[in-house]
């Protein structure tokens, strides 16, 4: 859809009155665009002689970053795709009784798939944090600023991916579903915080030459 597009196009639609591209792509997108600052960051460093005890390391960040930057992307259009489900749950009939019947079960289980977009892309965006604290203490110091930016960016885009899986939730009435999915992201919050924190102390701490 958007992918092989120029990125105008996207901003153009996203600042659009249109419901699509709305929160939840963007938020994967962001995603996307934090892999890409650490995937620099590791080229940068990665069969440099001086970092070459690190070779492994950073081709295993690589890979990971480059793993995650494809699955962002394709979130960021099946965020699209599941929206479209959703407004044509909403568009059924309700005249009558059965109608109403079939009208809310398939509203419910619309917004289960819709929400399942944005807990992958929080689940996604804590890899990349997670790959952003692991990169912080061996690349290159020259693009240490670059490590910082994709650690504010795929911390960002986990707190907006966040806020698209909470409002699903609310209008989810399975509560073993609500259940599950808030513990999940609430435990994958407390790791992101802690992998955001530790990165952002680490870049501004190099930064100032400690």
């Amino acid at each position: 859809m958007y992918r092989n597009q120029p990125l105008e196009n996207y901003l153009k639609d996203a600042a659009a009155g249109t419901p699509t591209p709305g929160g939840g792509s963007v938020a994967a997108l962001v995603g996307a665009l934090a892999t890409t600052m650490a995937s620099m960051s590791t080229q940068f460093t990665v069969g440099r002689e001086k970092f070459k005890q690190y070779d492994a390391q950073l081709k295993k960040i690589l890979d990971g970053c480059e793993k995650s930057r494809e699955t962002l992307l394709s979130l960021m259009e099946e965020d699209i795709t599941v929206y479209g489900g959703l407004s044509n749950a909403y568009g059924l009939p309700k005249s009558t009784d059965e109608e109403k019947k079939a009208r809310t079960e398939a509203i419910q289980k619309a917004t289960v798939i819709a929400m399942e977009v944005p807990v992958k892309a929080t689940m996604s965006c804590l890899n990349v944090l997670e790959l952003t604290r692991e990169l912080v203490d061996i690349a290159n110091p020259n693009l240490i600023s670059d490590v910082g930016v994709a650690a504010f960016l795929a911390d960002a885009a986990f707190q907006c991916a966040k806020l698209n899986v909470e409002i699903n939730l609310a209008a989810i009435k399975n509560p073993a579903i609500v259940e599950k999915v808030r513990n999940d992201v609430i435990n994958a919050e407390k790791k992101a915080k802690t992998f955001f924190n530790e990165t952002r102390d680490r870049v501004q701490a190099k930064m100032k030459g400690q």
